[in-house]
């Protein structure tokens, strides 16, 4: 079945949030706790608006609908939708010294292990290459991890974040080297 990948643009914003929680709830179930899963679709994923209107956010579609998404960012927020944002997280990066985000990727539950993810991590690393970046960071849940430790990413530290309703979602802070 052909894959292919393009630039999200806002009109692709509903498809993408009912992407989202079926993905979360999907791939998560083996990692965190049902608490857990809830809180962080309601408290850090969902549709990054910034991202696609940077032209730094990627759909994958098949069989005409959307099966993946993910991106990159010229900007300091590491991670979260826009529901996770501050004023300080839509400051610029300076290609020269600072690392692009990886962000926001998720696949349909029914299109996993068909190299959608790492199609999409390719087009990101591509994009921040040809903006100057050579670095690249990223925060990986538990069921991301093996994903992008595969696509060449180290981690650098455990995280850990306590939502607003007391949960504590944990994963990696990972980075990577652009050759």
């Amino acid at each position: 079945m052909p894959i292919s990948i393009r630039l999200a643009t806002l009109e692709d914003i509903p498809p993408l949030q009912q992407l989202i929680p079926e993905s979360v709830r999907a791939l998560s179930a083996s990692y965190y706790n049902s608490d857990q899963i809830e809180s962080a679709l309601i408290y850090i994923f969902g549709v990054d608006t910034q991202l696609i209107r940077d032209k730094t956010y990627f759909v994958a579609e098949a069989e005409g609908q959307i099966v993946g998404c993910g991106g990159w960012s010229k900007r300091s927020l590491l991670f979260g939708g826009d529901q996770w944002k501050s004023d300080e997280d839509g400051k610029l990066l300076e290609p020269s010294k600072d690392p692009a985000r990886i962000r926001a990727f998720y696949v349909h539950p029914r299109w996993t292990r068909r190299g959608i993810g790492r199609q999409i991590i390719s087009a990101c690393e591509d994009a921040a290459r040809a903006s100057g970046f050579t670095r690249l960071e990223l925060v990986a849940t538990l069921p991301g991890q093996p994903l992008y430790s595969a696509s060449g990413y180290s981690i650098a530290e455990p995280v850990a974040v306590t939502l607003a309703d007391g949960q504590l979602f944990s994963g990696f802070r990972m980075e990577k080297i652009l050759d």
